[in-house]
């Protein structure tokens, strides 16, 4: 079985800076890539940044410049770094990631997630 669980979320003044982490524990043999999404209140859940199994980063328009997604595999965890938050940032943060199991199943999972406001 494995476990995605997010942190870091919180409340933050606009133009302030929060650090997400994801942390995949269980039966976790490969990481492949891992997203962050949110999602706010009456509006689809979407893609915040990516980082594919085959390299590299994608982030939506609007957090470009904004956030970064970094990746620590020693200890499979994920980051998401975002600085100069926005009221429009105020969402559930989600991370997703595919993993092969111990077991050899190829799958995607979902954390809980974590609740970030950027509110004055």
């Amino acid at each position: 079985q494995v476990q995605l669980v997010e942190s870091g979320g919180g409340l933050v003044q606009p133009g302030g800076s929060l650090r997400l982490s994801c942390v995949a524990s269980g039966s976790v043999f490969r990481l492949y890539s891992m997203d962050w999404y949110r999602q706010a209140p009456g509006i689809q859940r979407e893609l915040v940044a990516g980082m594919p199994s085959g390299g590299g980063t994608n982030y939506a328009d609007s957090v470009k410049g904004r956030f970064t997604i970094t990746r620590d595999d020693t200890k499979n965890t994920a980051f998401l770094q975002m600085n100069s938050l926005k009221p429009e940032d105020t969402a559930v943060y989600y991370c997703n990631a595919e993993i092969v199991t111990v077991a050899g199943h190829r799958s995607r999972y979902w954390g809980p997630g974590t609740q970030v406001t950027v509110s004055s």
